[in-house]
C-alpha cells in the first residue's frame, strides 16, 4: 500500500508540476501579446516596458519573472508564436527557460519546434539542449553513411535513418586529426557517456573489439552497441568511420 500510495503522490507532483507550468507559459504569452498590441495601438515605446517591470514587481514583490528583460522574452515569445493555439503544442510543456534558449538560439520556426519536440520526448536539460543547437543536430539527423537500406526491411530501415545523426561530432575528444584508430576507440571509450549522448537517444553499450566467429572466421568489433527502439545491434567501424546495423547477419558481408 505505501509502494502504491509514494506512486500516485509522484505522479501527481508531475501532474501539478507540468499543470502550473503550461499556466506560467500561458500567462507570459498573453503578457507578450498584450506588449505587442499596446506597442502597435498606443505607440509604446521602449522605455514603457522598464516602468512595466517596476510596476509589476512593486506589486508582487515576492513573484519573479517581470524583470524588464523576461518580458522582452515574453514579447519575443508572443512574436514568434502568434497563434494562440502555441499553447497547446510543445512550447507550453517546455520550462519558460527551454524556451527562452529556443529563442535566442534558433530563429527558424520549424527548427525551433523540432528541437522543442526532441526536448520533450529525450528529457534534455538546457544545457543538453544548447549542446545539441550548437552541434547542429537538426542538420546532422538521419544522414549518416549505414547499411541500413540493405539489410533492414521497411519501415525500420527509414526509422534506423531517424534516428542516427551525420557527421558524428568528437569535438569533446579534444584529439588531434593524426590520431591512429586505437586513439579514437580509447578516447571513445573515455567518455563513453558523452559518446552516448552524441549517438542519440536509445543506446546501450554492449563492448569493444567484440568477438564474433561466422563462418570458422573470427571478427573483432570495434564498437558494438545495441539500440532499444531499432531492437538491433549497432556496429561502429573505426576504420571507414562507417556505421552498420545487424539483427542477425548471415554472413561477413552482413556485417
Amino acid at each position: 500500500m505505501l509502494k502504491g500510495l509514494k506512486e500516485r503522490i509522484r505522479k501527481a507532483q508531475v501532474k501539478a508540476y507540468l499543470a502550473v507550468n503550461q499556466e506560467l507559459i500561458g500567462l507570459y504569452w498573453s503578457i507578450g501579446r498584450d506588449i505587442l498590441t499596446q506597442e502597435s495601438e498606443q505607440g509604446w515605446g521602449a522605455k514603457v516596458v522598464d516602468r512595466l517591470a517596476l510596476d509589476l514587481k512593486s506589486a508582487f514583490p515576492e513573484v519573479k519573472g517581470f524583470s524588464a528583460r523576461n518580458l522582452r522574452y515574453m514579447k519575443v515569445f508572443a512574436e514568434s508564436y502568434p497563434d494562440p493555439a502555441i499553447l497547446q503544442a510543445a512550447p507550453a510543456k517546455l520550462t519558460w527557460y527551454h524556451n527562452c534558449t529556443l529563442l535566442d538560439k534558433v530563429k527558424d520556426s520549424g527548427k525551433r519546434h523540432w528541437y522543442a519536440l526532441q526536448t520533450i520526448e529525450n528529457g534534455w536539460s538546457r544545457d543538453l539542449l544548447v549542446h545539441q543547437i550548437e552541434s547542429g543536430l537538426y542538420e546532422r539527423q538521419g544522414k549518416s553513411t549505414t547499411n541500413f537500406k540493405s539489410t533492414l526491411p521497411h519501415p525500420k530501415s527509414e526509422l534506423a535513418h531517424q534516428l542516427l545523426k551525420d557527421p558524428y561530432n568528437f569535438d569533446f575528444l579534444e584529439m588531434g586529426k593524426e590520431q591512429i584508430e586505437r586513439d579514437l576507440e580509447r578516447g571513445l571509450l573515455g567518455k563513453l557517456r558523452d559518446f552516448l549522448l552524441e549517438l542519440g537517444t536509445g543506446f546501450a553499450f554492449v563492448g569493444s573489439q567484440y568477438h564474433l566467429e561466422v563462418d570458422g572466421e573470427d571478427f573483432y568489433l570495434d564498437l558494438l552497441f545495441y539500440h532499444f527502439k531499432l531492437r538491433c545491434f549497432v556496429i561502429k567501424e573505426n576504420v571507414d568511420r562507417r556505421v552498420h546495423c545487424a539483427n542477425k547477419p548471415q554472413s561477413h558481408r552482413d556485417i
